[in-house]
């Protein structure tokens, strides 16, 4: 949604979703509120967060490594 309008499926783009409350890509316009990057809200909150909502943060799914006791020893003699 620009000031201009939507070019989003012949020029109807859709309000946001509840989800979407918080976010700094909401704009208000005339006809309500809609998003500045997604002209359908809801299908990016269909499976699971936005990729695009700056109000939900992104949890590292990051691993630690398992570490080798064999190896590990042998790196600490030298």
């Amino acid at each position: 949604m620009t000031a201009n309008g939507c070019s989003f499926n012949g020029g109807c783009c859709y309000q946001i979703v509840e989800s979407c409350n918080g976010c700094d890509r909401v704009k208000a316009y005339e006809g309500g509120w809609y998003c500045t990057v997604a002209p359908d809200p809801s299908a990016k909150w269909k499976n699971g967060n936005c990729n695009m909502a700056t109000h939900v943060a992104m949890e590292s799914t990051e691993k630690a490594q398992k570490v080798n006791p064999i190896k590990a020893s042998k790196r600490m003699k030298k």
